[in-house]
């Protein structure tokens, strides 16, 4: 669904403002919205593309009221009086209305002076979603950004990147997000030290570093004037957790660095889990348990990365009422060797577990448009990403298909064989985690003779190489929010993989959710629940548009279902 912004331009909304009952309801007025409560939710001195209409101001505000954790990271509120922003979960009392200010984003929030809630962090809200209220450009510049794109990198560098002028991009991001590139990248530094301020017990210079500033005097200088306050103040609070001493960045173990990721409910932990199960490659990951565990290679640093979901149950009693709304988390255990590159290791998790995704807004257009019962039986499935591009795109080419199948089809698998070759081994004290993912320099460097000897088929193994070598040589840029079409047209043409291959490489290295690819006749009759003969593939996938990829994946679920439903029925 499209509209325009105040200024004119085409843009998409808000999936959150298209879909959400709070939102798609007409704005009801109480005694305390007034007029005034329109002016209050314009972004102050911000473009007025960056304004929030009235509607959704009203609708912010009955979210706000509530505490609506499905609305946690869609927007921030501002209180005058104190000039401190917060979360719309935040436990702390509700202010008057009339002191209140909502913003779009927590970047424009500390562009007008408000300083971060240490209540309720607003450094622990998720992201914004792939298909927000934002050009491609400043989208993708926005993710670039997040992942530390600028740390000690002039703009015009990301912009040459990009494709576009400086000044274009300048441009782009002022209009669309309201803010420069260098104030979003320091909104960026500042809340991610805010955070290991507050949850570890790095140095504040490791801390300073790891947040992306080039040098601790910068960093307390830029840290006081934005918070008003010293970034040893975060650590008197009483209730920081002390987790271990701090450890040098560079050795290989060590006590972990423990984060925490905010999401919006529900989410499907079981499902994701399974899915990253099937496609696990031996030595790279291992999911045991409720946990999920992988190694890590990034700019010359290497690791362990472990996740955990965190859910009210894990929470004593007392912490939950002090906390107000029920904790919807997953926890994270980072091996010291790489906290300095935690900026671009924190984004790619996120992408990895969809944790940005508002699954509210999927799961009802998706149920309205025929997967009414697979939604039921899963809510809140996330769309798998990636921590490396490369990594994904080669399981994929290698295995000939996307998503994980039976356990039996596991024997023999070439994406494990080339990974027990190709990849770097790495002592990390876990006999399940022994391997680095192979890189695109290693695998175009082994050549097709190689892979063959390996027992990949010959198609696989050329497709593979082709891969390899487009990555290595910067002719494929497998980086998130990449131009589909170009990396589509190079994957069909150049790389070699049909089109539900490069589907499953857009949504998972990009996080296109709109990949699709025409699924099989069984597959349609599965989803669509019609008797007797198929119809024809893709008639009911337009629907699912903007979110065909989770639709695809669900066809995936629904297919592995009556699968084993049928295995059972024979065996019986």
């Amino acid at each position: 669904m499209a509209g325009r912004s105040p200024s004119g331009v085409h843009r998409f909304f808000s999936p959150s403002a298209i879909m959400n009952p709070l939102l798609a309801a007409p704005p009801r007025r109480r005694a305390n919205e007034t007029a005034a409560g329109a002016a209050e939710a314009r972004v102050a001195s911000g473009p007025a593309a960056c304004a929030i209409p009235p509607d959704l101001a009203a609708a912010y505000t009955r979210a706000l009221d509530a505490r609506d954790p499905r609305f946690d990271g869609v927007f921030f509120v501002g209180i005058t009086t104190t000039r401190i922003y917060c979360r719309p979960i935040c436990p702390a009392r509700v202010s008057h209305p009339e002191r209140r200010r909502l913003f779009a984003s927590a970047a424009l929030a500390e562009r007008d002076g408000y300083r971060p809630c240490l209540r309720c962090r607003p450094e622990l809200a998720p992201g914004s979603a792939t298909v927000d209220a934002r050009t491609r450009l400043a989208r993708v510049a926005e993710r670039r950004i997040a992942a530390g794109a600028l740390n000690g990198r002039p703009v015009g560098a990301l912009a040459r990147e990009l494709g576009v002028s400086e000044r274009h991009l300048r441009r782009a991001l002022a209009l669309e997000v309201g803010v420069s590139p260098v104030e979003l990248a320091q909104t960026h530094r500042l809340l991610l030290a805010k955070q290991l301020l507050a949850d570890t017990t790095l140095p504040v210079t490791q801390v300073a570093y790891a947040s992306g500033f080039e040098s601790l005097r910068r960093f307390n200088a830029v840290f006081r004037e934005a918070y008003r306050m010293a970034p040893s103040a975060v650590r008197r609070r009483p209730d920081v957790r002390r987790r271990g001493a701090g450890v040098a960045p560079h050795e290989p173990l060590g006590a972990p660095v423990q984060l925490t990721f905010a999401y919006r409910p529900p989410l499907a932990w079981d499902a994701l889990l399974s899915t990253l199960a099937l496609d696990a490659v031996t030595g790279v990951e291992v999911v045991r348990g409720t946990r999920y565990g992988r190694t890590v290679a990034l700019g010359g640093c290497a690791g362990v990365v472990w996740a955990e979901h965190v859910g009210a149950g894990s929470v004593p009693p007392a912490r939950r009422r002090a906390a107000g709304p029920p904790l919807h988390a997953l926890r994270l255990d980072v091996t010291p060797s790489l906290v300095p590159v935690l900026m671009p290791l924190l984004a790619g998790v996120r992408r990895l577990f969809d944790l940005d995704a508002d699954p509210t807004v999927i799961d009802r257009q998706l149920a309205d448009a025929g997967l009414s019962t697979e939604v039921a039986d899963h809510p809140g499935v996330r769309l798998p990403g990636a921590v490396d591009g490369f990594d994904v795109a080669l399981r994929i080419v290698l295995r000939g298909r996307v998503w994980g199948g039976s356990a039996e089809s596991y024997s023999g698998d070439a994406a494990r064989r080339v990974a027990a070759a190709l990849g770097a081994p790495i002592e990390t004290g876990d006999a399940g985690l022994t391997l680095l993912a192979p890189t695109a320099e290693r695998v175009a460097d082994a050549g097709l003779a190689r892979l063959i000897a390996l027992g990949v088929s010959p198609r696989a193994a050329a497709a593979g190489v082709a891969l390899a070598r487009a990555v290595a040589e910067r002719r494929l840029s497998l980086a998130p929010g990449g131009d589909p079409d170009a990396v589509r047209a190079t994957l069909i043409g150049e790389v070699g993989v049909d089109a539900r291959a490069a589907a499953g490489i857009l949504a998972r290295a990009l996080g296109w959710t709109d990949a699709f690819a025409c699924p099989t006749h069984r597959e349609c009759r599965t989803a669509a629940s019609v008797p007797g003969q198929a119809p024809a593939p893709c008639w009911f996938a337009d629907r699912w548009r903007p979110w065909r990829a989770y639709g695809a994946l669900r066809l995936w679920f629904a297919r592995e279902r009556v699968t084993l439903e049928a295995r059972d029925e024979g065996a019986a």
